[in-house]
């Protein structure tokens, strides 16, 4: 196992994902050097930056989209969480922000990481899967949730979506620039020797998570129960049955902090990275457990008409991952939604302005 690095950078490192990675890292290995950069773009990025210093954690304002603005260098690491995760993103207006950062953006990491020679761990996303072939695929409907059949020979079961399912088709702008960044890191590690690996990860959920309704549902829901805002199910009828599978974001950072350790035995995977089956829930299910864990029921309008680029069910199949590793998400819906919870009552003061 090699030795763990001596400095990191984490692009979008005041952004819910990269700000829990910062912290939790430094907290993990003291004597690294943890670097958060951001440019501060999305709402409520900016609470994060007291937490990081208390962390001992270095913030650095910049932008991905720029090369002057990276910190000097060079890093060991370079973690890169800094898209913009909206799946519907671009299509209310234009999507230029969209494109310049997460594909302009990832090119500008892998040219810092080609000059530093440092190594890239780079957090996809599900939603490079083609649309047409999820909702494509069997399913049933109980009564609380959609459910996907099993299909002799198909690469989705009710396990979920094997990685091979990444063919052609529509994936959203949103995941289409994931996935062309996917294709940018493997032409870097063939070209120039890059060392680097990519996790394709789903609903990533906890404290520190500004949930929208584009982004961010289970914090979404959480916040709205606990401050009384009333919610809708949008879609497939409006019955609230659609289903995703959630990854707590400290689970997340267990297995970061794991391919860090000994990331030349992670160079060039690729796979994905969720709660899976077992930790996943319908918008129904959550709702019932945002009730059990707050004590508060809102009203929740029905709108029955699909949004662009909706899905009815995603769940990653993960044994591609649990094959080389004995990771494995330890938390489950009910715990994540309760740590939102006392993340929010603690904080309730500065995140009231923000629901």
């Amino acid at each position: 196992m090699s030795a763990y690095p001596e400095s990191i950078l984490i692009t979008g490192g005041a952004g819910f994902v990269g700000g829990n990675l910062a912290v939790f890292l430094k907290h993990r290995h003291a004597q690294t050097r943890v670097v958060a950069m951001d440019n501060l773009h999305r709402p409520g990025s900016e609470l994060n930056l007291p937490r990081l210093r208390e962390a001992g954690v270095e913030f650095a304002k910049g932008d991905i989209r720029f090369a002057n603005e990276f910190p000097t260098g060079p890093f060991e690491s370079i973690i890169e969480c800094s898209a913009e995760p909206s799946v519907l993103a671009g299509y209310a207006d234009s999507p230029d922000y969209l494109m310049e950062t997460n594909f302009l953006g990832t090119y500008r990491c892998l040219e810092q990481a080609r000059q530093w020679q440092s190594q890239l761990l780079f957090l996809s996303t599900s939603r490079i899967y083609p649309m047409a072939l999820l909702e494509a695929h069997p399913w049933r409907e109980n009564n609380t949730r959609f459910e996907w059949r099993d299909v002799a020979g198909a690469p989705i079961s009710s396990h979920g979506v094997r990685e091979e399912c990444a063919g052609q088709g529509a994936r959203s702008l949103y995941g289409l620039t994931k996935f062309a960044s996917e294709g940018l890191i493997e032409e870097y590690r063939a070209g120039f020797g890059l060392r680097a690996a990519i996790n394709r990860c789903g609903v990533i959920a906890g404290p520190w998570q500004m949930g929208k309704v584009d982004q961010g549902v289970v914090s979404l829901w959480v916040l709205r129960h606990y401050f009384g805002k009333p919610l809708s199910y949008i879609g497939y009828g409006g019955t609230g049955k659609q289903v995703r599978d959630v990854l707590h974001v400290d689970d997340l950072c267990e297995l970061v902090e794991e391919q860090l350790a000994d990331f030349p035995a992670w160079d060039g995977w690729l796979g994905n990275v969720g709660g899976g089956l077992e930790v996943s829930a319908s918008l129904r299910e959550l709702t019932a457990t945002c009730h059990e864990v707050t004590g508060k029921k809102v009203a929740i309008r029905s709108e029955p008409a699909n949004r662009q680029a909706d899905l009815r069910l995603f769940i990653a199949d993960c044994r591609r991952l649990f094959a080389r590793t004995a990771w494995r998400p330890r938390r489950d819906v009910k715990q994540t939604v309760t740590d939102i919870f006392n993340w929010i009552r603690t904080h309730e003061k500065e995140l009231r302005p923000l629901v």
